[in-house]
């Protein structure tokens, strides 16, 4: 064995030990310098002075200074940073930080330089579903009573109606009015159209579920979509329940479940939303879905029973009587009740629908539907045309030229493929988690008799909505009695819904995806379908060249189901890519939608961009952007994270 003199031993301990104390002196800077302490207040108006030369609050690309910024610590040395995500990032940091009222903070270098894939994300985990959640009760009421959507009331007072049964909730209401400006209105029993319609000038919140807490109450809460939106949505709300799922957020997707819950219980339906213009309003069907899968994270036996038989009464009265939502034809439909002009939309929204009407007797559109609201003008075309806008905002696709003027004539694929996997979901938890049986009241369900349901319902689908020869599925006109030709992302329902035999899902794919595959994922609709769009007929938002967060999600989940893995992939980056490059790009924006044919959030719609309207930092996001974020990641092949955070565009991989 080789052996060191002493001498040479003893100087290489000394020159060792050396290197060793430089090293950790040499990382102990490095952990120093990991981390600048500045003046948030001076920091942060010197960065929007020399950055933000569009002066909008933000550090996007549109700015046109250098993208330099020369930062200044407390003990007065100087640090670069550069490109617009770091001056992005540095810009949030300091707003997260001057929320803690303090007026010196700590900025981590890492934070600055984070990979946009994991800041994203880490945003929706850590602040974005917070700055979404809403709690119907003292505390949370205040955002309601600030929100624009009562700030043209006759009334200034905040109306909050609540069931004619739930005497808690009318008590503890009528208690706050003292200390809030609201106003507590008992509904009646029977809630009529013509009820609904004599409130529409004064509209109010719906009360949702409250829960013993010491001597008072407390709000369950929930998510909302974001932006102008405070209240409940209905599908939304499932969407929004995958992504908290994903964060372990079960509190949140739990608590949604229990607002269903009292809502069908109390009001009769999942409502649109908990706005009292609503109440004769339902939404696309995943209540099922929701419970289901909040169950895998709880395993509570007893709490989906109970809610298993609220669904069930939900899937019986809202969806499978005769003549309403079922059609005779086996098959489903919206139906949305209601009288006169939808309250929620815009002013002016209606004026070229109602030109055709007004023109006749030469008047302008706003003073023809002003009459007719105000019953000085009868019109049974009017009428039933607004049951069909009615009936499409029941859908969820509110607008679209898909149904535009004849909602409530169409079995819509994707209804049809929801209620089959209720049917589906009842089957498999009746039996696996029940036994094969379940008795509520004096009626006792089995796991076979669902089994039943799903295979009738599938027949129908087949006979009607699938078309063999062009490989899609196309909506039913229960009254010409024939399949539309408008081909929309909802063609691939069926298999989000393992409704659609292999070789029916192979035909769909092979048509469908070409169809619609876009620079950021799946457009809603095709462009020949959509038609043309001119100041006559103008631009619809759940149309092509828009993408959907919801089409996307349940694509992704259907593809996967019949083995589409590679194909899955590439639409998950795409929408994400899409998702990251606009939030590096646009101070972290992510908001309702987006064109996925130019891949941006730069849109032209109905209603705007909920979202997109911000000063420093988004709070929120927007609920089911988040969540569609969070799923595709967690679905996403490890090497093409890598790629995301890269920013590697699509075009380069697949």
């Amino acid at each position: 064995m080789y052996k060191i003199e002493p001498m040479r031993q003893i100087l290489l301990i000394v020159f060792t030990t050396i290197l060793l104390l430089f090293n950790c002196k040499e990382d102990s800077a490095k952990e120093i310098n990991s981390s600048l302490e500045v003046n948030i207040h001076s920091t942060l108006e010197r960065l929007l002075n020399e950055e933000d030369t569009d002066g909008d609050t933000k550090i996007t690309i549109d700015d046109t200074a250098d993208k330099s910024f020369k930062i200044q610590t407390i003990d007065g040395n100087e640090t670069i940073i550069e490109g617009t995500m770091a001056l992005t990032n540095l810009l949030q940091e300091l707003v997260l930080a001057s929320a803690e009222n303090d007026s010196i903070a700590i900025i981590e270098l890492d934070k600055l330089n984070e990979p946009p894939v994991d800041r994203i994300s880490r945003m929706i985990k850590d602040y974005y579903w917070d700055g979404l959640t809403r709690h119907l009760d003292e505390d949370g009421i205040q955002k309601l009573i600030k929100d624009t959507k009562n700030q043209n009331l006759v009334s200034q007072s905040l109306r909050i109606y609540v069931p004619h049964t739930d005497t808690v909730a009318f008590n503890y209401f009528k208690s706050l009015e003292e200390k809030l400006p609201i106003k507590t209105i008992k509904l009646p029993e029977n809630i009529t159209s013509e009820f609904v319609k004599s409130i529409n000038n004064e509209p109010g919140i719906l009360s949702l579920k409250l829960v013993k807490d010491g001597n008072s109450y407390k709000g369950v809460p929930f998510v909302v979509p974001g932006g102008r939106f405070n209240e409940m949505y209905g599908w939304d709300s499932y969407f929004e329940s995958i992504g908290l799922l994903l964060d372990e957020r079960v509190d949140l997707a739990k608590g949604m479940a229990e607002n269903f819950q009292y809502e069908i219980n109390n009001y009769g339906k999942i409502l649109n939303a908990n706005r009292s213009y609503y109440l004769t309003r339902t939404q696309p069907p995943f209540y099922s879905s929701l419970i289901s899968e909040v169950y895998k994270k709880t395993n509570d036996t007893d709490w989906l029973k109970d809610q298993l038989i609220t669904a069930i009464k939900e899937y019986e009265t809202v969806w499978m009587v005769m003549g309403k939502r079922l059609s005779s034809n086996g098959l489903n439909r919206y139906l949305a009740e209601g009288i006169g002009v939808p309250p929620e939309t815009e002013e002016g929204h209606f004026d070229e629908a109602i030109h055709e009407f007004a023109v006749n007797i030469d008047m302008s559109p706003a003073s023809y539907i002003k009459a007719y609201s105000e019953g000085e003008i009868n019109d049974k075309n009017l009428d039933e045309y607004f049951i069909h806008d009615r009936t499409m905002r029941e859908s969820g696709h509110d607008t679209s030229y898909r149904m535009d003027g004849f909602a409530a004539d169409l079995n819509l694929v994707e209804l049809n493929a929801m209620l089959y996997k209720y049917e589906n979901d009842f089957r498999d938890l009746i039996k696996n988690e029940f036994g094969g049986s379940l008795t509520i009241g004096d009626k006792t369900y089995t796991s076979d008799y669902w089994q039943q349901q799903a295979d009738k319902r599938r027949a129908s689908v087949n006979e009607y909505l699938w078309n063999e020869e062009r490989g899609l599925y196309f909506d039913y006109n229960v009254e010409t009695k024939s399949q539309t030709d408008f081909v929309s992302a909802t063609t691939l329902a069926p298999l989000w819904a393992n409704l659609a035999s292999k070789e029916q899902a192979d035909k769909l794919v092979k048509t469908a995806i070409p169809l619609l595959k876009e620079k950021g994922g799946l457009a809603a609709s095709t462009e020949d379908s959509r038609g043309a769009i001119s100041e006559i007929r103008p631009q619809r938002q759940w149309d092509y060249p828009n993408g959907w967060a919801p089409h996307q999600i349940m694509a992704w989940r259907g593809l996967i189901n019949y083995g589409y893995e590679d194909l899955a992939q590439e639409l998950i980056y795409r929408w994400l890519y899409m998702i990251t490059r606009n939030a590096v790009d646009y101070n972290g924006t992510i908001p309702e939608k987006y064109d996925v044919v130019e891949a941006t959030h730069k849109v032209f719609a109905e209603y705007g961009n909920v979202g997109t309207d911000f000063q420093y930092i988004t709070k929120e996001g927007f609920g089911w952007m988040n969540a569609s974020y969070q799923y595709g990641l967690s679905l996403l092949k490890p090497e093409l994270r890598n790629q995301l955070n890269q920013l590697k565009r699509p075009d380069t991989i697949f």
